[in-house]
């Protein structure tokens, strides 16, 4: 298997949460997702990543306000 050095910058902040905070997480997940072949195998890199969006998904539906504090509605 041969990985692309963005999507290998992209996994390791994906793979390491002490480099990378938890919205830099996402924010490469997303990308990691975007740049995923659609019909191709499901890596577990890539699981994992379906798995921190849809847990960031959930978090977010039950926030009243942003990572800045102002509210959303």
């Amino acid at each position: 298997m041969r990985v692309r050095p963005a999507a290998a910058l992209v996994l390791l902040i994906a793979a390491s949460p002490a480099l990378a905070g938890e919205r830099d997480q996402l924010n490469a997940c997303k990308t990691l997702i975007a740049a995923h072949p659609a019909g191709a195998p499901e890596t577990p890199d890539v699981a994992r990543c379906r798995q921190i969006i849809k847990e960031w998904t959930l978090r977010d539906s039950r926030r009243s306000v942003d990572e800045n504090g102002e509210p959303l509605r």
